[in-house]
């Protein structure tokens, strides 16, 4: 059995770590046009300090990648968020407000004014929806807790999660416990109380890799026994010899089964001239566009002591958040230093993603300056641009997936697995990439 995985982000990976794990005697190729695995998920070293490109960990309210790090033996690899992450604020536009986190809390805090916190406490008695239509977050924020909480709690939790924003993300796709809350319990404050006497309530521990994820990537290349054929692009996927012809710049092979691993848009690309409507499908998947600032300083005034901070749309800041690394996790900076990365772009202002190199950094030194009063310059400074960074589930995208897994049905032995389609959080990825592996294996053995 020949398999090759195209794509060698964490989706990919985790489907050939449990394809070579389960059938060593299977031959497995891993191609990535990129010369490192790993996707987004990616650490940088400048200067002592560690900025991650894209996502700094998981949680471990879901086991999925917890039971990755273990299968693989990475254990001693595994780092635990500092207690401070769980200090969490938001900037408004006129101040810095903690993130409540309990119902007194939620009453003394000046994110909502009197009325709009009443409203909240109002949503038990909003009549639950029944007509199954697919909402925007916003929708739903509005209906279920009205406008306060939803442009100001929801909307910044959206662009920390998605880069973007209520109106334009479906809650269907991107928060579907939520929707099940209101579908199974009528409302979210009883699906809440339900699941908490089930003992599964929402939470978890942020946790990391000792030295950044990227050691954790490493890892796992070291755990797959494949052959790996990273910078070598595929060009394109058609059916072939019995089987599936794969074109790269190298030339052409044939597998007996092939994991597409890619972005959607990336495997659209792939199969724009053997299956034109399977191209098509995979191009209705838009992306989000954001840019990552990381600064270091060797001796900051300020101290960092939480999680970071998000900005709402109507704070009009040039930044959607600000992360504070180095108080999560203190081995991001050397002894004595501190560091931040600062998200800039989204949905929100895309636009600005498109500044070169000095742009992006002029814009997260003045988005730190504006917000958190932070005027010394950096000793140490890291950017990353992500043009096509994180998949959009825009209203619509659970039915542009059911068409394109619905294409794939007819198409035996082409798999399709990445953040584009269920999930973008490590969970999930680490989840869909093991579930993958799994049927590939009932369906060969």
């Amino acid at each position: 059995m020949r398999i090759a995985i195209v794509g060698a982000g964490i989706s990919g990976l985790t489907a050939a770590f449990y394809l070579s794990r389960s059938r060593p005697d299977w031959e497995l190729a891993v191609f990535d046009a990129a010369a490192e695995p790993g996707g987004t998920m990616q650490t940088a070293s400048v200067a002592g300090f560690l900025f991650e490109a894209g996502g700094n960990g998981f949680l471990t309210n879901k086991p999925d990648t917890l039971r990755l790090v273990e299968d693989s033996g990475a254990q001693a690899l595994l780092m635990r968020s500092s207690d401070l992450a769980r200090r969490r604020f938001i900037y408004d536009g006129a101040a810095i407000h903690p993130l409540p986190e309990s119902p007194p809390a939620f009453r003394r805090s000046r994110l909502l004014t009197l009325p709009q916190k009443l409203r909240v406490l109002g949503e038990p008695f909003v009549p639950a929806r029944r007509d199954g239509a697919e909402e925007s977050l916003q929708q739903f924020g509005y209906r279920r807790v009205g406008r306060g909480l939803t442009d100001v709690f929801l909307d910044a939790m959206t662009a920390g999660i998605y880069g973007t924003t209520p109106t334009k993300v479906s809650v269907e796709a991107a928060f579907p416990l939520v929707v099940s809350l209101e579908r199974e319990h009528g409302g979210l404050f009883r699906g809440m109380l339900a699941r908490r006497k089930k003992g599964a309530g929402p939470g978890g521990v942020l946790m990391s890799f000792r030295g950044g994820v990227g050691t954790f990537i490493t890892h796992l290349r070291e755990s797959i026994q494949a052959d790996w054929r990273l910078g070598s692009a595929v060009r394109s996927v058609a059916r072939g010899n019995g089987g599936w012809q794969l074109a790269t710049d190298r030339g052409e092979e044939r597998f007996d089964r092939v994991v597409v691993a890619a972005q959607a848009h990336a495997a659209a690309a792939m199969f724009a001239g053997p299956d034109p409507a399977l191209g098509h499908l995979l191009r209705t998947i838009d992306y989000t566009p954001i840019a990552v600032v990381g600064l270091g300083y060797r001796a900051l005034a300020r101290r960092l002591d939480g999680f970071g901070l998000l900005t709402t749309s109507a704070a009009r800041a040039p930044v959607m958040g600000i992360l504070w690394d180095s108080s999560i996790f203190p081995d991001r900076a050397p002894a004595g230093c501190q560091s931040l990365r600062v998200m800039i772009g989204g949905q929100r202002n895309p636009e600005l993603v498109d500044q070169d190199r000095e742009g992006l950094l002029r814009t997260a030194v003045a988005g730190v300056e504006r917000i958190m009063g932070i005027t010394q310059a950096p000793d140490v400074d890291f950017v990353r641009r992500w043009d096509q960074g994180i998949p959009h589930y825009a209203v619509g995208h659970l039915g542009r997936v059911s068409a394109i897994f619905d294409h794939l049905a007819g198409l035996d032995g082409l798999h399709f697995v990445s953040n584009a389609y269920h999930g973008i959080a490590m969970n999930d990825c680490t989840r869909n990439g093991r579930e993958l592996a799994e049927r590939i294996l009932r369906e060969c053995c």
